[in-house]
Parts: C-alpha cells; structure tokens; sequence
C-alpha cells in the first residue's frame, strides 16, 4: 500500500504543453494521481490557462498541489515569449509541420522579452545584458531576426 499523502506539503510538476490543448493524460495522470487529483479537470484548467494568449504555442505549465487542490501558472520561456511576439503562430498541428519562425523584430522588443525574464527569475545572467544577449542568442536559434 502507497504511503499517506502529507496534506500540508506543497508538491510542484511541471509539464510542457501546447497552449490551448490539454497535457497529455499518460504524463499527467501517474504524476496526478498519488495526489487525489483528476487529470481530467487538470486537463481543461490548462485549456483555459493557455487559451487566453498563448494559443498554439508550447510553454510550460507549473502545478502547485496541495491538500488535492492545484493552483496553475504559465511560466514563460524566451522562446514562447518570441514567438508570441512575432505573431502568427496559431496553427494545426496535424497538418502544418516543421514551421519556420521568421519575421523581424526590434531591439526595444527584445528588451522587453528580457525584462519579463528578468523579473520572473528565469534568467540566470549576472546583468541585464547578459539577458538580453541571451534573448538574442535564442531569437537566432527560432530564426527571426533583430533589427536596431
């Protein structure tokens, strides 16, 4: 038999997901279940949590569980937060692959991308433009550009 679950400890999963599309239940249902929650209802809370604006983009859920509620958040990663800014990425999954991220973006953008880092912890630079020189670095690899 599993051993009790402590109701006043405070468990934290996280999982990567497409926004607006539930987490895939054979990750989240082994992870949920020793908890006493539904992976179900979790499910729709993150169709709801990524529908808003980060539709067809994968970013990372975290669940905070305690005494069998969840709290959830959307922790942004530089690469979300580019694609976001670039626009243009709701799409079908099933029938549209291997997209090509392109487009332009200005610094001012890439400051601002870095700043949202920055203030989430996110970033494990020692100042601001070593953030910034890492929103550029992740910006090269999704294949936009920066202009001045």
């Amino acid at each position: 038999m599993p051993p009790k679950v402590d109701s006043t400890e405070v468990k934290i999963i996280t999982v990567k997901v497409f926004g607006g599309e539930p987490g895939p239940a054979s990750t989240l249902a082994p992870k949920l279940g020793p908890l006493g929650l539904n992976a179900k209802k979790i499910g729709d809370e993150i169709i709801a949590l990524g529908k808003k604006a980060h539709e067809g983009i994968r970013v990372m859920i975290q669940l905070k569980c305690q005494n069998r509620q969840a709290e959830l958040s959307i922790i942004p990663t530089s690469s979300a937060l580019l694609i976001k800014e670039l626009g243009n990425h709701a799409r079908d999954r099933k029938k549209v692959k291997n997209v090509k991220h392109t487009g332009d973006l200005t610094l001012e953008q890439i400051k601002k991308i870095a700043k949202v880092l920055e203030s989430e912890g996110r970033s494990q630079a020692n100042s601001f433009a070593g953030t910034v020189k890492q929103v550029l670095g992740t910006a090269m690899s999704v294949g936009c550009t920066v202009n001045k």
